[in-house]
């Protein structure tokens, strides 16, 4: 038996020191997946508390097929996700059913000399709506289709918010470059 393993184990028959050590292992990266879509420090780790209580709850459906850390992220993604919801982050999303999208050999230098800490604070820097569908997205790799019923919106509206998104984040490097310059 693996350590990771035994850590589940421990954890699904509610043994205190493996809550404890599970916590302290996967929170600085559950953290930071909670930070893609909240922007307040200290929001992301209310959802980062809510999310660690509801893998302890839920750790008897995990059958050891796949990654435990994938199985986890999904919890702290919905749990981001349903704190949005509940703040109603969506109500201001803007669709647009058109967007032109321009990529160039010039911005993609440009990105090349941003560090990688510039490029996520411009993320964070996105609408609440464009910087969710932005992250599940991209950086999550989930579908159109899977975003929109997992927030409750049209497949278009997934697919222009994050052109849009891509265009504002496009827009903010630019700026950040000619800053840096």
């Amino acid at each position: 038996m693996s350590n990771q393993e035994e850590l589940i184990a421990g954890c699904k028959r509610k043994d205190t020191w493996a809550r404890k050590k599970l916590y302290e292992l996967y929170a600085p990266a559950m953290l930071g997946v909670c930070v893609r879509y909240v922007d307040e420090k200290e929001t992301a780790r209310d959802i980062l508390h809510e999310g660690f209580i509801k893998v302890f709850t839920k750790i008897e459906s995990y059958s050891g097929a796949g990654s435990f850390e994938g199985w986890m992220r999904k919890i702290f993604v919905t749990s981001a996700l349903e704190y949005l919801r509940s703040a109603k982050a969506f109500s201001g999303t803007i669709r647009l059913d058109y967007c032109h999208e321009t990529a160039d050999n010039q911005e993609n230098n440009i990105v090349e000399q941003l560090s990688a800490e510039e490029i996520v604070r411009c993320i964070n820097t996105l609408p609440a709506g464009f910087r969710t569908v932005f992250n599940l997205y991209a950086v999550e790799g989930y579908s159109h289709a899977e975003i929109a019923t997992m927030l409750n919106i049209q497949e278009a509206s997934s697919r222009s918010q994050f052109a849009r998104a891509r265009q504002m984040l496009q827009t903010k490097i630019r700026d950040l470059y000619k800053i840096k310059r």
